[in-house]
């Protein structure tokens, strides 16, 4: 099953959405911990992944 979903997902996309999971995670602990201004620095990164994804995907 986690075979198949690698296959069809790809390899390279799964583990550039763990790192943008774990930016999120990340973010959040400096949030709750009192480093805001961190925290909103570090929480842009991962919509910034996610269309540098979305870019090489779709660029031909």
């Amino acid at each position: 099953m986690f075979k198949n979903f690698v296959k069809r997902i790809g390899l390279m996309n799964i583990i550039m959405l763990v790192v943008v999971i774990s930016i999120i995670i990340v973010s959040e602990i400096l949030f709750l911990s009192g480093k805001k201004l961190d925290a909103i620095f570090i929480a842009f990164w991962a919509p910034t992944i996610l269309g540098f994804m979305n870019y090489l995907k779709y660029k031909k």
